[in-house]
């Protein structure tokens, strides 16, 4: 049965729930090994990962085997999913703020550069989930935010190159959109033709948020959204 709210309901259906590597399945089934052996101990999440991160290095790709199979399995699960997802159920909530006779969002424009901490929620939220399956969406973003703010400058490197990357594509994509788009119209809700080219950037401001304070899945979750955010 579909996730979230029945069609015609005016509220959002939610996105299929991200793919999980292989690497996070692992992590896991050490979450359910050290519940097990220890069911009244509280995980501190970052020693916990460390320690998975070192064993997981010291595995044999036969030992790993498994959980590229439970990877393999997942992925078919979530591309079944998102044959049957369309992004245009997900109108209800930006449907109901009220923008008026604002320019529907022209699918040609560039998509927004993602930041550097974006780009490390999507590596790291599977991980968080799964060695917290109780956490809320929320949670799970805290935690990412959490992680990021104790992460050193050398291991953020690796995200703020390629935020820096994203932003170098967004920015020559921008000047190509908008020299090859300057006369082109597309309709408002009232009907009447609106200039695509000063269509602002609200809708990717929203889609950034929710990761950053809700959570994309995107993983998403997409996951989305990306994680996504995976």
């Amino acid at each position: 049965m579909p996730r979230g709210r029945p069609r015609g309901s005016g509220l959002a259906i939610d996105k299929p729930r991200g793919r999980m590597t292989a690497y996070a399945f692992f992590v896991q089934t050490c979450r359910s090994e050290h519940k097990k052996l220890h069911p009244d101990e509280n995980v501190q999440f970052a020693e916990f990962s460390r320690q998975c991160s070192e064993r997981w290095k010291t595995m044999s790709e036969t030992e790993k085997k498994k959980f590229h199979d439970m990877a393999g399995k997942d992925k078919v699960r979530y591309d079944a999913e998102m044959r049957n997802y369309t992004p245009v159920q997900n109108t209800g909530r930006r449907g109901r703020r009220g923008r008026g006779n604002k320019a529907p969002k022209d699918p040609n424009k560039p998509k927004r550069a993602l930041s550097a901490f974006f780009y490390y929620a999507n590596d790291e939220r599977a991980n968080v989930r799964a060695a917290n399956p109780d956490f809320s969406v929320g949670e799970v973003a805290k935690e990412l935010g959490r992680q990021w703010g104790e992460l050193t400058d050398t291991g953020k490197l690796k995200f703020e190159k390629q935020a820096e990357e994203d932003r170098a594509r967004y920015d020559r994509d921008m000047t190509i959109y908008r020299s090859g788009g300057a006369t082109k119209k597309i309709k408002a809700s009232n009907g009447h033709p609106v200039d695509a080219t000063h269509e602002d950037d609200d809708d990717e401001d929203e889609d950034e948020e929710s990761v950053n304070g809700g959570g994309a899945e995107d993983d998403d979750e997409d996951e989305d959204e990306d994680e996504d955010e995976d």
